[in-house]
């Protein structure tokens, strides 16, 4: 059976982390987006209820590069509703960047290099 780290089957920040414990160079990019997206609501019995919503995504995308091969590799750190307060907002995006700092330290720990940014 294939390991989750052939070199094949990366597709997650565990898999780097992994290469680099191991001794690898590893560098990452991070590019750090809010992507907008619509999600379907089931009706239900009350008037108001809208049959789309507009939702975001607080995505990381990281591009690791472990000598000549590059894999890019996204990760989703909130979600939350475009007609939220902006107190939630607030709140959501707090909780995206302590999600990110813990991937940050695991990173480090494991000695990648990169740039951090936050949302």
């Amino acid at each position: 059976m294939a390991g989750g780290n052939e070199k094949g089957e990366l597709g997650r920040i565990e898999d780097f982390i992994a290469l680099a414990k191991e001794g690898k160079d590893v560098h990452v990019a991070i590019d750090l987006k809010k992507q907008v997206v619509a999600q379907k609501v089931h009706p239900d019995e009350t008037e108001d209820m809208k049959r789309e919503i507009d939702m975001y995504l607080l995505i990381a995308d990281y591009t690791f590069r472990v000598g000549k091969d590059v894999k890019p590799v996204f990760k989703v750190y909130m979600y939350g509703s475009s007609e939220e307060s902006p107190d939630a907002a607030k709140v959501n995006k707090s909780i995206a960047n302590a999600r990110l700092k813990v991937d940050y330290q695991r990173m480090r720990d494991a000695k990648i290099t990169f740039e951090e940014k936050y949302f």
